[in-house]
């Protein structure tokens, strides 16, 4: 996963990676949710973005 805080999305879409300020701004406003139910969402279904995606559907 790449360090340039100047990239507009993470470098692997297919994983979802909280551990950079981009790459969290990135997911929770690609999925339109807040930081805590980005996380409940990881916690629930692991990683993969379209996993987290499908849960966030269905649990709205």
């Amino acid at each position: 996963m790449s360090d340039d805080s100047h990239r507009r999305g993470p470098e692997d879409r297919a994983r979802i990676s909280l551990e950079q300020a981009h790459e969290l701004r990135y997911w929770t406003e690609r999925f339109g949710v807040d930081e805590r139910r980005l996380r409940e969402a990881i916690a629930a279904v692991g990683v993969s973005a379209d996993a987290v995606e499908r849960y966030l559907r269905a649990n709205g």
